[in-house]
């Protein structure tokens, strides 16, 4: 699975991957105790400045943010249909905000790193016999699928419009879930011949 982790220095690299993903769950978190679609767009300017600030860094992640824009016009136009324009507008600006934190954590932090500090936060689970290593391991599998998933979705997309001249939409789902199948299959053989069952 290609990562989108970036070779290019930021002032983000610097910052240690625990601080890092303390800052992404207490932000997330944050997003939605706030109820007013004001403050959530002010959260979403500050994010993609933020965003804009990794420099050459961030170029990758446009792509997967461009996918992401759009998955939250269709979010905010499904609940306009159903006669919650303010439910939509402000679902639609907490994905924006939390995709942008996570893009940003991925673009900066590699995956050795987040493991890590994941074996360290759930070390104390092994007294009761639990394999912390094993628990990470399956945390930093998941945040990566997530990552993996809009990569594929992009290209996928990038395919179809230099065959059609249009976007992919809903045409790519059949093709995307395959290949997500596909790469969970490849995986977990991996896995299994590494670790065993």
């Amino acid at each position: 699975m290609h990562s989108l982790y970036s070779e290019h220095r930021t002032w983000l690299h610097r910052v240690p991957a625990g601080t890092k993903l303390l800052a992404l769950a207490a932000l997330g978190t944050g997003l939605f105790w706030l109820q007013t679609w004001q403050a959530l767009v002010a959260c979403t300017v500050v994010c993609a400045a933020l965003l804009v600030s990794l420099g050459p860094a961030a170029r990758g992640a446009w792509r997967v943010m461009r996918s992401l824009l759009v998955a939250a016009v269709l979010i905010a136009a499904f609940h306009a249909l159903w006669q919650q324009p303010l439910l939509g507008i402000t679902s639609a600006l907490r994905l924006l905000c939390t995709a942008s934190l996570g893009t940003m954590l991925t673009l900066t932090t590699r995956h050795t790193d987040l493991l890590a500090v994941m074996e360290r936060l759930l070390a104390p689970l092994s007294r009761w016999g639990l394999r912390p290593e094993r628990m990470a391991l399956q945390v930093a599998l998941m945040l990566r699928f997530a990552e993996h998933f809009f990569v594929q979705w992009k290209r996928l997309d990038d395919a179809y419009r230099a065959r059609s001249g249009r976007a992919g939409g809903w045409r790519l789902l059949a093709p995307l879930t395959i290949q997500m199948l596909s790469a969970a299959r490849r995986v977990a053989d991996a896995l299994h011949l590494r670790l065993g069952p």
